[in-house]
C-alpha cells in the first residue's frame, strides 16, 4: 500500500520545517557569537595572564641576579684584597656596616672564615642577631665547593619580614682553589612583594570576585613566599590545593612558562579558573613559582551578559515557530530513533537485529539499506574473524616450528624453547599481567634462542663444559637472534625477551649489562623460566638438579641475578604444584590468578648460555 503511495522527498519536509522555524538561527547565531566573544576574551586574558607572570617571572630573575652578583662582588674582592690573611682585620666590621647602609634590600651581610673572627653587620630593627647566625648556619650546611647557594626564602620572625640568604665561597690558600671563607648575605624579598602586588588595596577575594588575576609566588615545595595578602606568605601557606600550583611542580624546570586552566572550590562551589605559571630561577638549585589565577565566570561576566539578552530576544521571537516545528519534528525523530537504536546495537558487536521503518519519505529507503548494510558487515566480520584466527594459528605454528627447529640442532635441547615458554607463560600469570601480555611473552620465550641458528655447531653441539672461547661465541645468540628478528616489523613487541634474557638485575649480564629497572619485565622471566629448564633437564656437562635444589639455586639469586618480584611468582607456581620440571598447568586466556602479586619492573638471569 504504501509503495503505490510512493515516497515523500524528505528534502520537502525539512523545507517546511525550516520555513517555520527559520527564527531559530537567530539564537543560535547569538549563541555562536557570544561563544566565539568568550573564546576571545578568554584568549586574551590566557595570554595577558602568560605575559604577566613572565614578566613577574624576569623581575625575580633580576633581583635575584642583583644581589648574587653583589655577594659574588664582595667575595672576589676579599679574594683580591689578600683573602684569609686579612680577615681578621677589625674593619670588616665598618665596612660590611657600610655597604649595608648604602642598599636598603641589603638585612644583613656576614663574612664567615672557616677559622677565624666572624664579622657580620646587620640592621637590628629587622633582625636579631641570633636569627642571622642561624639562616647563616642553614645556608653554608648546603655549600660544597666553589657554587654560590641561594636559600628559599624565608620569614625573618622578630621582623616580619620575608628575605633571601645568599652565600658565596672566598677561595685563597696555595692554589686559590681552597674555601677561606664565605660572604652571605639576607635580602629583603620586599620588592617580589611589591612586583605581585595589584595596583589596589583590594584582598584576593575581591580580586577574584572582581575578574581580576590575582599574582603570587611559591617556592619549591608549594608553599607560598609572596602574596598580595602577606599574612599569606608569612604563614607559609601550602598553595598546592591549586591545580594550577601542582602543574608547575610537575613541570619542574623543563617548562619555563605555561597556561594552565583549572577548577577551584570557591563559596562552597567548584568553578572554572583561569590560571599561568613561570619560573623564576634564582640559581640552578633554587626556584621559584610565579602564579596567576583568575575566576573565570568573573572575567567574562560581560559576555555572559551578551548571551543571556541573545537568548532571549531569539526565544521570544521563535517561541511560535517552535510550537509549529515540533509537529514536524515528530514525524522525522521516530524512524530516526530506530535507526540510531539500531546503530548503537552495531556499534557493540550485535547484528542479529534488524530494524522496521515504514515511513514514505527517503527514511523507508535507508531503513532498508540500513537492514541489507548490516546483513553484509556481519558476514564481512565473521570472514575477518575467521582469517584472523587462520592467521594467528599460522603465526604460532611457524614460531613453533622455529623454536623445534633451533632445539633440534642440539639433542640434548629438544623441547626446551617448548618448555622454557610454558613456564614463562605461568610466571606471567602469577604476576596478573593481561592476556595480551601473556601471549607477548609466550611468544618471545618461543623465540629466545633463535639466535643459536648463527652458532656454529662446534660450539653449540659440544658434549662438554664450554672453554671461556667457546662461552663468549654463545653468549652471542641474543644479539644474533636481535639481529634476525628485528627485520621482521611484526617481531618488534617479541624482541626483549629474546634479547635481554641474559641480563641480571646487578648489571653483570649480557648483552648489555643492564641493571634493574632498565631491564624489560618480560626479560626477566624469560630468564628465570630459561635457567629452571637448563637445571632440570640433562645437558652433556651437567646432571640436571633435583627440583628443590633448583628452587633454592634460583632463589639464592634474587636481586643479583634475578628479580625478587618474578621469583617470587616463580616459585609460588612451583610450590603450590603449577610448575614441575618438564610441565606445566596454565590457566586459560580471561582466568584470573586466586591473589596476583603487585609487579615492578625488575629481574634478568644468565646461567644457561
Amino acid at each position: 500500500m504504501l509503495e503505490k503511495l510512493g515516497r515523500i522527498r524528505l528534502l520537502y519536509i525539512v523545507l517546511g520545517v525550516l520555513l517555520l522555524v527559520g527564527l531559530l538561527p537567530l539564537a543560535f547565531a547569538g549563541v555562536l557569537l557570544s561563544g566565539r566573544s568568550a573564546d576571545e576574551l578568554r584568549s586574551v586574558e590566557g595570554r595577558y595572564q602568560v605575559q604577566l607572570v613572565q614578566d613577574k617571572a624576569r623581575q625575580i630573575e633580576l633581583y635575584g641576579q642583583r644581589y648574587r652578583d653583589v655577594v659574588t662582588g664582595l667575595a672576589r674582592a676579599f679574594e683580591i684584597a689578600g683573602g684569609i690573611q686579612t680577615l681578621d682585620d677589625k674593619g670588616y666590621d665598618k665596612r660590611l656596616q657600610k655597604t649595608l647602609q648604602e642598599d636598603p634590600n641589603l638585612i644583613a651581610l656576614a663574612l664567615w672564615p672557616v677559622k677565624g673572627t666572624v664579622h657580620r653587620a646587620f640592621q637590628p630593627d629587622v633582625i636579631k642577631a641570633e636569627e642571622v647566625d642561624q639562616r647563616v648556619g642553614e645556608v653554608l650546611a648546603k655549600m660544597s665547593g666553589r657554587g654560590l647557594v641561594v636559600s628559599r626564602p624565608q620569614i625573618i620572625r622578630s621582623g616580619q619580614e620575608m628575605a633571601l640568604t645568599i652565600a658565596v665561597p672566598v677561595l685563597g690558600g696555595t692554589n686559590d682553589q681552597e674555601v677561606m671563607a664565605a660572604v652571605v648575605a639576607i635580602v629583603s624579598f620586599q620588592e617580589v612583594f611589591d612586583a605581585v602586588q595589584q595596583p589596589t588595596s583590594k584582598s584576593e577575594r575581591e580580586l577574584l570576585d572582581a575578574g581580576l588575576p590575582v599574582v603570587f609566588v611559591v617556592d619549591q615545595n608549594g608553599r607560598a613566599v609572596a602574596h598580595p595578602e602577606a599574612s599569606v606568605a608569612f604563614s607559609e601557606k601550602p598553595m598546592t590545593d591549586l591545580k594550577v600550583v601542582q602543574d608547575w611542580l610537575e613541570s619542574g624546570a623543563q617548562v619555563q612558562s605555561a597556561l594552565a586552566p583549572f577548577s577551584a572550590t570557591r563559596n562552597g562551589r567548584s568553578v572554572e579558573m583561569l590560571g599561568s605559571y613561570a619560573t623564576a630561577e634564582l640559581d640552578k638549585n633554587s626556584r621559584l613559582g610565579v602564579v596567576a589565577i583568575q575566576d573565570e565566570a568573573a572575567a567574562l561576566a560581560s559576555v555572559v551578559d551578551m548571551r543571556w539578552q541573545t537568548l532571549w530576544i531569539s526565544f521570544v521571537a521563535a517561541l511560535l515557530t517552535i510550537i509549529i516545528g515540533i509537529f514536524f519534528a515528530k514525524k522525522l525523530t521516530h524512524p530516526v530513533r530506530d535507526l540510531a537504536s539500531a546503530a548503537h546495537r552495531i556499534a557493540f558487536g550485535d547484528f542479529s537485529q534488524r530494524i522496521n521503518v515504514t515511513s514514505r519519505t527517503e527514511l523507508g529507503d535507508l531503513g532498508n539499506s540500513f537492514n541489507m548494510m548490516t546483513d553484509q558487515i556481519e558476514s564481512f566480520i565473521g570472514d575477518l574473524q575467521r582469517s584472523a584466527a587462520e592467521n594467528r594459528e599460522l603465526f604460532i605454528g611457524t614460531v613453533k616450528g622455529l623454536a623445534a627447529a633451533i632445539d633440534g640442532k642440539d639433542p640434548y635441547t629438544r623441547g626446551h624453547s617448548e618448555r622454557v615458554s610454558r613456564f614463562s607463560v605461568a610466571i606471567a600469570q602469577r604476576l596478573g599481567l593481561s592476556d595480551d601480555e601473556v601471549e607477548k611473552i609466550r611468544i618471545s620465550a618461543l623465540l629466545h634462542d633463535v639466535g643459536k641458528i648463527g652458532i656454529d655447531d662446534s660450539v653449540l653441539k659440544k658434549p662438554a663444559a664450554l672453554t671461556d672461547e667457546e662461552f663468549e661465541i654463545m653468549k652471542k645468540h641474543p644479539q644474533k637472534g636481535y639481529k634476525i628478528m628485528s627485520q621482521i616489523p611484526a617481531m618488534k613487541e617479541f624482541l626483549p625477551g629474546m634479547y635481554m634474557h641474559h641480563e641480571m638485575v646487578d648489571g653483570r649480564g649480557y648483552p648489555q649489562g643492564l641493571k634493574g629497572d632498565e631491564i624489560p619485565l618480560m626479560g626477566k622471566i624469560v630468564a628465570v623460566a630459561d635457567t629452571f629448564d637448563a637445571m632440570t633437564t640433562d645437558r652433556p656437562y651437567q646432571r640436571a638438579m633435583k627440583f628443590e635444589d633448583a628452587l633454592a639455586r634460583i632463589e639464592s639469586f634474587v636481586d643479583t641475578r634475578y628479580d625478587r618480584a618474578v621469583v617470587k611468582a616463580f616459585t609460588d607456581a612451583c610450590r603450590e604444584g603449577q610448575i614441575r620440571p618438564g610441565s606445566v598447568k596454565l590457566r586459560k586466556p580471561g582466568q584470573q590468578t586466586a591473589t596476583p602479586p603487585p609487579v615492578e619492573a625488575s629481574q634478568p638471569d644468565r646461567i644457561s648460555a
